[in-house]
């Protein structure tokens, strides 16, 4: 007598679905939502840079440090709206929450003390720019990202990034150049020997 024995299963396939009937479920979904919480959180970052380098170009108006950073400020202006077109391409949708949460941010943590209570110190510059540079590393470090996925998504444009990682490591050289200024002005005796100089000695 024959005996029937079940039929094996298709590898992969579940036991309640019909032969040719089951497809895998991708990953995309979880991949996409992993990266709108990235590029959102670059982009709060964005709009709390943005209004640092505002504020530090308004600090140093009239002084070839407020110059090198207001041309600066509209550089983060035009990456960051890059940022946002970008953004849009991939179908992701800004989270306003927490772009208002880091720029609340950003303001508390500028009222921080450096020394002086009343007039700016001669850290803050200092402060200010070594701030700045994180940011702007951390800006750069998402273009990277990014450069990772060009080749599996033909959404990203690889030339457009590597424009745009290039131009954050002109930035950065830029931004370090007048924190070291700033290092030798608040620390290295400059600011010193100026104001030594501009005292008449007194007559003896």
């Amino acid at each position: 007598m024959p005996t029937h024995e079940p039929a094996h299963q298709t590898a992969h396939q579940p036991a309640h679905e019909a032969p040719g009937r089951w497809e895998p479920t991708p990953p995309a979904r979880h991949d996409r939502e992993l990266l709108a919480i990235y590029l959102n959180d670059h982009l709060a970052g964005s709009a709390a840079g943005l209004s640092r380098f505002r504020a530090a170009a308004r600090a140093h108006r009239g002084t070839p440090a407020g110059d090198v950073l207001a041309e600066l400020a509209t550089e983060i202006a035009e990456d960051r709206r890059t940022l946002r077109r970008l953004m849009r391409e991939l179908g992701v949708e800004r989270q306003r929450l927490r772009q208002v949460a880091a720029r609340i941010a950003e303001k508390l943590s500028r009222l921080k003390l450096n020394g002086r209570v009343v007039r700016r110190s001669p850290l803050g510059s200092v402060f200010d720019l070594e701030v700045l540079l994180m940011g702007v590393e951390g800006k750069a470090a998402g273009w990277r990202s990014l450069q990772v996925l060009a080749p599996r998504d033909e959404r990203l444009d690889g030339a457009l990034l590597e424009q745009l990682v290039q131009r954050a490591d002109s930035q950065l050289e830029r931004i370090e150049e007048l924190r070291r200024t700033a290092v030798a002005e608040a620390l290295g005796g400059r600011r010193h020997e100026r104001e030594n100089v501009a005292v008449s000695p007194r007559a003896t």
